[in-house]
């Protein structure tokens, strides 16, 4: 009866992971679609409506709005929005998918701050995968024309800075809510993307509202989902799903954008996402 239970958990986990990253792959292709609209205004629009919905919770579940490390989930809030937004406007320059791909390095780097700043142990193998992703994006850069240098910049920035919220987050711990984590996030985006879009603002028209209202949503239920589904299941059986937003990004990224990933740009991205599988699961692995 309990195999049976736990098979049935695993089976919903990742129903609950798939729709996650399904919702993600939708956003970064609403992203790309919206060519003529800043980053900046992108940001605005899909913390905004994010903001909505976190809000909303926390005054329906009366918990504090404020929580108690102020001065971390600020620099949380401010971190995060520096990440979204050079994600966002790395997209301008790069194919959907490798964009995506590369943003999927944070982990390695949220491995390297927490042996610098939380002294934790990285074992040898995991330092092979490492390797292994960056060969990967040695191998988008160096042999794929068409990677953009300025797109390639902004996401390995992003990428890193990403993996620096890991470490921020980890700080905060379990002593605050996580949707009041989310909230200042999305509160400090919204206006930081507004601040920054000011000069920058092109006003959008007809189904583009839609399109940017829709951001928040699908990045909102994308984040529930993602949640339900390490709740409901195992880590290590969980957690490489989450790299088939790749799947789903590069597919829309062919069919909606006509975009063409050489061989060279799939060995890059199957070099990243691969490594970064096996590193999520020898690490489960040692730590049982």
């Amino acid at each position: 009866m309990e195999v049976g239970k736990m098979a049935s958990n695993t089976k919903k986990s990742i129903q609950f992971m798939l729709i996650s990253t399904f919702a993600f792959a939708c956003m970064n292709v609403i992203v790309k679609y919206l060519e003529n609209v800043s980053a900046y205004q992108i940001v605005f629009f899909r913390s905004i409506s994010s903001f909505v919905f976190t809000f909303t919770y926390l005054l329906k579940n009366r918990i504090p709005i404020l929580g108690n490390n102020k001065k971390w989930l600020i620099l949380r809030g401010l971190v995060g929005v520096t990440s979204m937004t050079l994600f966002f406007m790395s997209i301008k320059y790069l194919s959907v998918g490798t964009a995506v791909s590369l943003r999927y390095l944070a982990p390695i780097f949220a491995g390297i701050f927490a042996v610098l700043f939380l002294k934790e142990k990285i074992w040898p193998l995991q330092w092979l995968f490492f390797v292994m992703a960056f060969i990967g994006v040695l191998v988008l850069k160096g042999f794929d024309s068409q990677i953009n240098t300025t797109g390639l910049l902004f996401v390995l920035i992003a990428a890193i800075t990403s993996g620096l919220v890991f470490i921020i987050i980890n700080k905060i711990g379990t002593s605050e809510h996580p949707v009041v984590v989310v909230n200042y996030f999305m509160a400090i985006a919204t206006l930081t993307g507004l601040a920054l879009s000011i000069n920058n603002w092109v006003n959008p028209v007809g189904f583009e509202w839609v399109l940017l209202f829709s951001l928040g949503v699908f990045g909102y239920f994308g984040q529930v989902f993602m949640t339900k589904a390490f709740q409901t299941g195992k880590t290590d059986q969980i957690a490489p799903i989450k790299y088939a937003e790749v799947v789903f990004t590069v597919i829309f990224g062919l069919l909606l954008f006509d975009e063409i990933y050489s061989i060279w740009s799939l060995l890059g991205i199957t070099l990243i996402i691969g490594s970064l599988i096996l590193n999520i699961l020898y690490k489960s692995r040692k730590n049982k």
